[in-house]
């Protein structure tokens, strides 16, 4: 059930601060959902009431729409598009 990547899907690495509180995960991840793209790899830390959230995207629409609807989530603080993200994906 883990379909195989293709080589010309670009792949992401997203980092995302939010609010601990309920659905919050269900929601981000239904926006990831809906704006396109799959989650290849998610890591998820607690500290406190924030979530520190790692999140390895593939998916060929425009990664700064997603970017631009997650940080309107209100449990959303901060969304970072790691740079070179892309270019590490395309050599691999």
């Amino acid at each position: 059930m883990n379909p195989q990547r293709h080589a010309d899907t670009p792949s992401y690495t997203l980092t995302c601060q939010m609010s601990q509180e309920a659905a919050a995960l269900e929601r981000l991840c239904q926006v990831v959902r809906i704006r396109g793209f799959r989650i290849a790899r998610m890591a998820v830390e607690t500290a406190g009431d924030e979530l520190a959230i790692a999140l390895t995207l593939e998916g060929t629409r425009p990664i700064a729409m997603l970017k631009s609807q997650l940080e309107k989530l209100h449990t959303v603080a901060e969304v970072v598009l790691e740079q070179g993200s892309l270019a590490r994906s395309l050599r691999a």
